[in-house]
């Protein structure tokens, strides 16, 4: 059970949630928490790369034309202006530790092609 304020960090999202753990000036590291069955937009960044680190259950990623899982430990590079995206295909909770670094660090940063939420 998470305590008040644990659970008042958390950033909601139709997918799941996400939560800032650490941010400064050129990064920012987040937890981001995908239910079973859910799957982030197909989006871009202008501003930041990515680094995705699995911490829990398996990560299906979309990077540029390529579809491929990912494991506990396993890790992927998201350049900046590459076209990606993760989804979980699976019963169980899937828990990404994301690394942003950039000039420009913002969740206006987003350039979303296809959304299963309606947000495009």
């Amino acid at each position: 059970m998470k305590n008040k304020e644990q659970s008042s960090l958390n950033v909601n999202r139709p997918w799941g949630y996400f939560r800032v753990i650490a941010q400064g000036k050129n990064y920012a590291a987040k937890v981001i928490h995908v239910n079973p069955g859910q799957k982030l937009s197909v989006q871009s960044h202008n501003h930041r790369s990515e680094h995705w680190v699995v911490a829990g259950g398996i990560a299906k990623v979309l990077l540029r034309d390529n579809e491929f899982m990912l494991h506990v430990g396993q890790s992927v590079d998201i350049p900046v202006h590459t076209v990606h995206s993760l989804s979980n295909s699976f019963d169980e909770p899937l828990e990404i530790i994301e690394l942003q670094m950039g000039a420009i660090i913002s969740e206006e940063d987003i350039i979303r092609y296809s959304d299963i939420y309606g947000r495009v």
